[in-house]
């Protein structure tokens, strides 16, 4: 074997470093980066971080404004709660209801769009015109009445923000398999005897990882903000527990008076939103092989 031959794992340890190499290269996808690790990091480990029980009411400490005591730093909400504590846990679920719906969105999306850039015909053209029927509902509006009828859990919110949200991911999966499903090394595993199944989940499926991860991260974002929608019009998360969510809908009513309840809730979702975004704009601009980089 030549010396100038380059093994498989050499290689994919180069391509590896020029991903990282251009990720690292995008400032705001860092800044996203480390956003999305201290949020998903507070709201893991919420229940060592949070000072107090989210969940305690003490009505002698109503209102108490944020940096007004060390015991309660960020304030308490309208029935004494200690809000730092339901900010951590408000966003352990708020996360949470991100990432199962967001792995809902991509599970479907990917297996419509497989089916349908793989088989083409009637099947293609079946599938792709009920993305087209759903897409033309506002995601909104499907989430409020299929949650009229659903009793507001954790994971039924998270299965109905992803089974409403899965059409885009579907297009962009049936397009790029489209775009390789006639490649040279297809037509070898249908050769060798291949089932359909496992050329798309086998040979077609790791070739397009990148833009389904892409998709994956901008759609927890995209979750976030549904499950703020829905709470904050009384159909999420359901008090006592708490989402930030649900948090800015208990706020409305105090926005005069005690504005740090809105507030806080707020810009957390804000930097969550921002910070899946960015990392998305930041995965998706490493794996783009159109783009140099830099000497």
């Amino acid at each position: 074997m030549s010396d100038l031959a380059i093994s498989p794992r050499t290689a994919s340890r180069s391509y590896g470093a020029m991903i990282l190499r251009r990720f690292l290269s995008h400032r705001m996808a860092v800044v996203g980066a480390i956003v999305v690790f201290v949020l998903c990091f507070s709201a893991l480990f919420a229940q060592f971080i949070a000072p107090h029980d989210p969940l305690r009411i003490d009505t002698s400490l109503r209102f108490l404004p944020p940096f007004a005591s060390w015991e309660y730093p960020l304030g308490t909400d309208d029935l004494g709660r200690d809000t730092l504590s339901r900010l951590l846990y408000g966003g352990q679920v708020s996360l949470i209801v991100g990432i199962v719906a967001m792995l809902t969105t991509m599970v479907t999306g990917t297996l419509v769009g497989l089916a349908a850039g793989y088989y083409g015909g009637v099947v293609d053209n079946l599938l792709m015109r009920l993305v087209d029927t759903l897409l033309c509902f506002p995601q909104v509006f499907l989430l409020l009445v299929i949650a009229a009828f659903v009793p507001p859990t954790i994971l039924s919110i998270s299965l109905i923000i992803g089974l409403t949200s899965w059409m885009e991911v579907s297009r962009i999966v049936r397009a790029q398999v489209s775009t390789i499903k006639s490649s040279d090394f297809v037509q070898a595993a249908r050769g060798f005897g291949a089932t359909n199944w496992r050329i798309m989940l086998v040979e077609l499926l790791p070739n397009i990882v990148a833009p389904v991860l892409v998709a994956a991260t901008l759609k927890v974002a995209t979750a976030v903000l549904m499950e703020s929608y829905i709470s904050f019009l009384g159909y999420g998360v359901q008090p006592p527990m708490a989402s930030w969510g649900n948090m800015l809908t208990n706020a409305q009513g105090y926005f005069d008076t005690a504005p740090y309840l809105a507030i806080l809730p707020g810009l957390l979702i804000t930097l969550s939103v921002m910070g899946f975004n960015f990392l998305g704009d930041g995965l998706r601009d490493a794996f783009d092989a159109r783009l140099k980089m830099d000497a």
